[in-house]
C-alpha cells in the first residue's frame, strides 16, 4: 500500500508560485506513477499532470503546460508540483495519487490519494 500527504498549498496572488509536495509511505513508491489533480467549487476532479516512476517521462493537461513542473524524488518519497504563473482558475483542491500504469489522466487508473491541499489564487 501507498499512504500519501500532501501539502504547501496556500493564498497567492495571480502570477505567483507555490509549490505543492506530496510524502508518500510504503516500499512501493518508487515503482509508481504519481498525478497531480484538482477540483474546484462545483466542478468535477481534473487531471493536472503525472510523472512516470523514474522521473523519465511527464504528462501534463494542457491548461497547465508551460507554467507547471511536475517531478519526484524516490529517495525521499516525494513528488513535487511547482506552480507558476498562477491564474484565479487556478484555484482548487489539489490531490496527489498513485497508479500502476502511464501514461494516463484517468482518476480511475490511480489506486491512492492523498487529502487534499486547498490552493486559492487571488486575482
Amino acid at each position: 500500500q501507498v499512504q500519501l500527504v500532501g501539502s504547501g498549498g496556500g493564498l497567492v496572488q495571480a502570477g505567483g508560485s507555490l509549490r505543492l509536495s506530496c510524502a508518500a509511505s510504503g516500499r512501493t513508491f518508487s515503482s509508481k506513477t504519481m498525478g497531480w489533480f484538482r477540483q474546484a467549487p462545483g466542478k468535477e476532479r481534473e487531471f493536472v499532470a503525472a510523472i512516470k516512476w523514474n522521473g523519465g517521462s511527464t504528462y501534463y493537461a494542457d491548461s497547465v503546460k508551460g507554467r507547471f513542473t511536475i517531478s519526484r524524488d524516490n529517495a525521499k518519497n516525494t513528488v513535487y508540483l511547482q506552480m507558476n504563473s498562477l491564474k484565479p482558475e487556478d484555484t482548487a483542491v489539489y490531490y496527489c495519487a498513485a497508479a500502476n500504469v502511464y501514461p494516463t489522466s484517468s482518476s480511475n487508473d490511480y489506486s491512492y490519494w492523498g487529502r487534499g491541499t486547498q490552493v486559492t489564487v487571488s486575482s
